[in-house]
C-alpha cells in the first residue's frame, strides 16, 4: 500500500500521491512557450522513457520508437502546437507521437499503402535490452505483451505502464470508449494465456 504522507515533487511540479504522478505537463510547456527553455528540458525529462516505451508498443523498435520521440519533442519545440486543456498533457502528447508514428510509416514507400496496426512485423532481429524496464514482473508483462496484436498492446502498455485511464487510452489511439474497454478486455484474455504459457501469473489480470 502506498504511503501518501510522502509526496515528492518531479522536475515539472507533479506531485505523486498514492504511487501515481499528477499531470502538470501543461504548466511546463506553458513555462517554455512564455520564453523559457527550462520548461522543455524538464517535459524531456519527465516524459521520454514513458514516451519511448508506448511507441515501441507501436514499432516493435526500440530504436525507431527512440527516433519518434524525438520527432514529437522536436515538433513540440519547433511547431510548438496549441494545447487546449481539454484532456491531460501526457494523453495529449501521446497523442502526438502516435501520430509521428503514423506520418513515419506512411512515408516509407514500401509501407504507404498499409494501416499503422498491420505493421507489427517490423522489428529488430536482435533483443533490445530495455534497461528501465528492469522489475522482474515488468520484464514478464512485456515479452508477453510483445507477441499481442498491435491494439491489445498499445491499449495495455497506456493502461498497465502508463496509467491511462479508458477515456484518455480511446483519445490516443482515436477510437472510442466501448471499443477500448472491449481490447483491454480480450487483451486481457491474451495476455493471461501468453503468460500461463511461461509458468507466470500477474495479480492485475
Amino acid at each position: 500500500m502506498a504511503d501518501n504522507t510522502f509526496a515528492p515533487e518531479t522536475a515539472c511540479g507533479a506531485i505523486l500521491r498514492g504511487g501515481g504522478p499528477m499531470d502538470n505537463g501543461a504548466d511546463c510547456y506553458r513555462k517554455f512557450l512564455n520564453g523559457d527553455d527550462n520548461g522543455i528540458v524538464e517535459i524531456i525529462r519527465d516524459y521520454k522513457d514513458g514516451l519511448i516505451l508506448y511507441l515501441n508498443s507501436i514499432t516493435g523498435n526500440m530504436g525507431a520508437a527512440e527516433e519518434l520521440m524525438e520527432d514529437t519533442f522536436f515538433k513540440l519545440v519547433t511547431k510548438k502546437p496549441k494545447f487546449n486543456g481539454k484532456s491531460l498533457f501526457k494523453t495529449w502528447l501521446y497523442a502526438i507521437g502516435r501520430n509521428a508514428a503514423t506520418d513515419s510509416f506512411r512515408k516509407r514507400t514500401k509501407y504507404a499503402d498499409q494501416p499503422i496496426d498491420d505493421l507489427d512485423g517490423i522489428k529488430d532481429e536482435e533483443d533490445i535490452e530495455r534497461n528501465y524496464l528492469i522489475e522482474e514482473q515488468k520484464q514478464h508483462l512485456y515479452n508477453a505483451m510483445e507477441k499481442l496484436n498491435p491494439d491489445y498492446r498499445q491499449a495495455l502498455c497506456l493502461t498497465f505502464f502508463e496509467n491511462f485511464s479508458n477515456e484518455e487510452t480511446a483519445q490516443i489511439m482515436k477510437k472510442t470508449r466501448r471499443q477500448i474497454e472491449n481490447i483491454l478486455y480480450r487483451a486481457k484474455q491474451s495476455l493471461k494465456s501468453e503468460l500461463e504459457k511461461e509458468g507466470f501469473e500477474y495479480e492485475r489480470l
